[in-house]
């Protein structure tokens, strides 16, 4: 009675779901029919309703997903004997939606392949489930298309981590499919003959096939279901199934498991000259374009596959190559695209050092090797013309979607990346002299800004894209190139790439014999382009930059001229379309050239720039507390970052020294007053910090009275970076012993605060970037001043803080934690630390078994197995510091967790890798038992509430049940 109601009011709340026109009791109704499919009564109420004849669409639908879903994950939740009755009933089902509905009738056949994943053949019966599955088509052929998309989805799910089976079965279930290959093919085979199957039937050979097992080529190759999909691909109407299996078969013949390209040779030499044959329908206007689409997948699977037979260079292998240049001619992006990984790889066969040692000596592999880039120099000369007119902005650029300008971006980052593979086997001059070329033509045509700037700009980015492979003394086309560009028009999108050319030819500009000589023609160009547009202000930036960094000994005599650059852009009244972003570029820039100057000099400049920046915040301040206090956070940051970028670039440490200290009572002024905003505070700190990576031992008293400001600061505005300020501030003078009184007591004072503050998972949870900043500090301490540290009282009081805040989901605060007890279980890995190991051992050694206990819980759930890695190199780093009283830990540990969850085998699998491990194996010998445990654990919801429950990972203080 209890199921007729269940099932009643899961129709209802389907109905609700689909046609109620209140949003609230859909989603009232959603959540109730989510929350039913965890049941153990969706099993029966499910099954009931697909097989009630009056169950509408919405219903079969519904229930077939759950139905699958529960066999998935939830087949635990059944006694053992159901597994006959499920399969029956399952069987039943299948025969019954034989003719649909399709989503029903494949939703039943996931959940039968599913149940075969989770029964052994033995226990299955009938010599396993192809045998059965063979038996029934023999028994009623008037089923066989059902029982044929069974056969389809069985080696897919052999591969489906939804499938809650444990990686023991998963594995034995591939190799019961591998065993019975030749079955299921012999079954394929026989339906071959029912023509209105054969689409169907050579989609489940093509599944069968990405089991990539056990077929000899030479079998393949004579092979009815081989010769049935190549002979389709001529038909009229191009199969998609047979493209399918073909595809299939190519990388079948280069996968390893299959013996690779050399064993495969039979099965090759039918396949290769089929595609071939394929060739004159790309150009066929008769053919739509997913013919086209998926005869040039084919061309791309063979170079894919076969690129090292290619990269010989034969003539069979060149036949190949002029196809896949006939795909990459294709006016689709989409399929011209599809050749752009095999050019690539192409290229680091043809160009990498260590080639084949079979060539003999160097002289004969040089000799080899030339002989191909030869070869395959046209080729890619080709290339070269056929992508470049790829990357030109379409005429309707302006009213392009996001959507539609992202994709076009995307389409100039590939054809890029294609260029450069292009530029390493023909060098980058070459690549260059053929680009020319086509800018010489497109310049042409580009008069004044009406005319068609579009070409020039293609050409231009392509020319760009290259400049790494460009020699910097290059003297035949790059002086063309760069007196060109002051002859454009200033069209933003064009201005912008001119820009950023200049910039990306910073080098050549430095080394060539003209290229200084350049210098005062592109500083015009980019002064235009801090004028005409934000997206052409910010390349122009940029490439300010470049020529700054790679010009900067020659530039030294030009600084009064830098400086006026900077002014007018920055100071300029407007004239700067940048964000203040982009003006830190030119901050940076002239950072850089006071780096190149003699000290007294480099002083004074360094103080003008600052100057620049003082002002403003001067003038705020000078206004009154109120004032400062009430600005908003952008109106300080943006200068407040100009002197990041200043005590970061300007590499004289006794003049950034003196800055800061002459600037201290600004920087402290707002350290007071601003202390409760984030933002303002970050912008701060990495100033600070920056001052004091450059200055270091020369920041002298401003460091004292730096420290003392964030110590006070932080015990009542809790602001992260002030944490991180001060690792850098340990990194610096952690080892000092004249500062060692004061680095103790500043430790002391953050972290006795911090451990306050984190008391809980919730306040890590709440509070991620303290815990974050916390412990990458404490780690610090670890490494440069374990001292001060190790020995302090708040020690103990930190890894108890740890331990509580392993488990948070913030992934940066969990690593933090994690590497922060990884430095200490290695303690005695540092010459520094290994003073203090008795110390250590008396604070680790009571909390090892917790501590393991934890790690364990977050490999097998309390953490997302992202994580894996690092909590394995943690208890890895715990077990080599305790040995075997960290592997009793462990096995206490994973005791706790019921044989329903773990079985025994998994549980001394796992414990012997980590004594393997510990005893100096290779670490990735631990990650296959570690990730096998993990993967158990996790296998479905109720068996990960099982181990975690019995781990209790928040739990600081369980005692081990015996």
């Amino acid at each position: 009675m209890q199921s007729m109601e269940l099932q009643n009011t899961v129709k209802e709340a389907l109905n609700a779901l689909y046609h109620y026109p209140d949003d609230a009791v859909r989603m009232q109704a959603d959540r109730w029919l989510q929350d039913f499919q965890r049941t153990i009564d969706a099993w029966q109420v499910a099954d009931n309703l697909l097989h009630d004849a009056t169950s509408n669409p919405e219903t079969l639908i519904f229930c077939s997903q759950t139905l699958r879903s529960k066999v998935q994950r939830d087949f635990e939740e059944l006694p053992s004997e159901a597994f006959r009755q499920l399969r029956d009933s399952l069987n039943n089902l299948l025969k019954k939606f034989h003719k649909g509905p399709a989503i029903v009738r494949t939703q039943i056949s996931i959940a039968v392949a599913a149940l075969a994943v989770h029964v052994p053949a033995e226990d299955w019966g009938d010599g396993g489930i192809v045998n059965w599955l063979r038996d029934g088509m023999n028994a009623h052929p008037e089923y066989i298309p059902g029982f044929l998309e069974l056969l389809t989805v069985l080696p897919e799910e052999a591969f489906n981590y939804k499938i809650a089976a444990r990686p023991e079965r998963r594995r034995q279930f591939e190799k019961e499919l591998t065993s019975q290959m030749e079955i299921a093919l012999n079954i394929l085979t026989a339906c071959l003959s029912i023509s209105e199957l054969k689409e169907q039937v050579l989609e489940a050979f093509a599944s069968w096939l990405r089991l990539k097992h056990g077929i000899p080529g030479s079998v393949l190759a004579t092979h009815p279901l081989v010769l049935t999909a190549l002979s389709s691909l001529n038909c009229d109407i191009l199969s998609e199934a047979s493209v399918n299996v073909v595809s299939e078969l190519i990388h079948y013949t280069a996968s390893g498991s299959s013996g690779g390209v050399s064993v495969q040779m039979p099965l090759i030499q039918v396949i290769v000259p089929q595609v071939m044959s394929l060739q004159a329908q790309l150009r066929d206007s008769s053919k739509d374009d997913e013919d086209v689409k998926a005869i040039a997948r084919l061309f791309a699977d063979m170079g894919d596959s076969y690129v090292e037979l290619i990269a010989t260079g034969s003539n069979e292998a060149m036949m190949i190559v002029n196809a896949l240049l006939e795909v990459a001619s294709l006016p689709e992006f989409d399929i011209a695209s599809m050749t752009f990984n095999f050019w690539h790889n192409l290229q680091v066969i043809l160009t990498k050092r260590n080639f084949d040692i079979s060539f003999g000596d160097e002289a004969s592999i040089e000799t080899e090797r030339n002989r191909r880039l030869q070869v395959f120099r046209q080729s890619y000369e080709s290339l070269v013309s056929l992508v470049s007119s790829r990357v030109q902005y379409p005429d309707d650029y302006q009213n392009l979607s996001y959507e539609d300008l992202k994709e076009f971006k995307q389409t100039r980052y590939a054809v890029a990346d294609v260029l450069t593979d292009a530029a390493s086997v023909l060098g980058g001059d070459t690549t260059l002299q053929i680009l020319y070329m086509k800018l010489v033509e497109a310049v042409s045509s580009c008069r004044n800004e009406q005319s068609e700037w579009r070409p020039a700009e293609a050409a231009l980015f392509c020319i760009r894209a290259i400049s790494n492979y460009v020699s910097v003394v290059e003297a035949n086309v790059m002086p063309q190139v760069m007196d060109l560009l002051s002859k454009l028009p200033h069209q933003p999108q064009l201005l912008q790439t001119v820009c950023l050319i200049v910039g990306a030819y910073s080098k050549w500009l430095d080394a060539a014999p003209s290229g200084f000589s350049k210098l005062p023609l592109v500083i015009d160009i980019l002064m235009s382009g801090m004028r005409t547009s934000e997206d052409s202000a910010a390349a122009a930036a940029l490439a300010f930059r470049h020529i700054c960094d790679d010009c900067r000994k020659k530039l030294c005599a030009y600084c009064k001229q830098l400086f006026h650059i900077y002014y007018t852009a920055v100071n300029g009244e407007g004239s700067f379309k940048g964000s203040a972003e982009d003006s830190l570029h030119l901050v940076e820039a002239l950072s850089m050239v006071i780096t190149e100057l003699p000290p007294e000099p480099a002083k004074d400049a360094l103080e003008e720039l600052c100057s620049s920046v003082v002002t403003p915040l001067q003038e705020v301040i000078n206004q009154g507390p109120e004032v400062l206090e009430k600005k908003h956070a952008r109106e300080l940051t943006v200068y407040i970052d100009r002197f990041a970028y200043i005590f970061r670039y300007v590499n004289h440490p006794g003049a950034v020294a003196d800055a800061v200290h002459r600037l201290w009572p600004i920087f402290k002024a707002i350290f007071d007053l601003r202390a409760w905003d984030m933002r303002t505070m970050e912008s701060l700190c990495r100033a600070c910090k920056y001052a004091v990576r450059t200055s270091g031992r020369f920041m002298g008293i401003t460091i004292g009275a730096m420290l003392e400001e964030i110590q006070g600061l932080y015990q009542q505005h809790h602001q992260p970076c002030f944490l991180y300020l001060s690792s850098e501030v340990i990194k610096i003078f952690g080892s000092d012993p004249s500062c060692a009184s004061y680095l103790k007591n500043m430790i002391e004072a953050l972290f006795k605060h911090t451990t306050c503050l984190l008391t809980t998972i919730k306040e890590f949870t709440r509070r991620p970037d303290i815990g974050d900043d916390c412990f990458l500090l404490a780690s610090r301490c670890i490494r440069y001043c374990p001292q001060l540290f190790i020995p302090s009282s708040i020690f103990p009081a930190l890894v108890d803080c740890a331990m509580i805040g392993i488990t948070v989901q913030h992934r940066e605060a969990s690593n933090s934690i994690l590497t922060f007890l990884s430095d200490i279980f290695d303690l005695a890995k540092s010459s520094k630390g290994e003073q203090f190991l008795s110390i250590r051992d008396s604070v680790i050694i009571p909390r090892g078994a917790t501590i393991t206990r934890i790690l364990v819980a977050s490999l097998t759930g309390a953490l997302p197995s992202s994580r894996l890695e690092t909590v394995a190199y943690a208890l890895l780093a715990l077990t080599r510091a305790y040995g075997m009283q960290a592997l009793e830990w462990a096995k206490e540990s994973v005791s706790l967790i019921p044989l329903a969850a773990v079985k025994e085998v998994e549980r001394i699998r796992f414990l012997q890798a980590l004594s393997d491990a510990a005893s100096g194996a290779d670490v990735n010998v631990l990650m296959i038992p570690v990730e096998e445990l993990s993967d158990v654990c996790r296998r479905n919801r109720t068996v990960q509430e099982i181990v975690q429950g019995a781990l209790k990972p928040l739990e600081l203080n369980l005692v081990p049940v015996p």
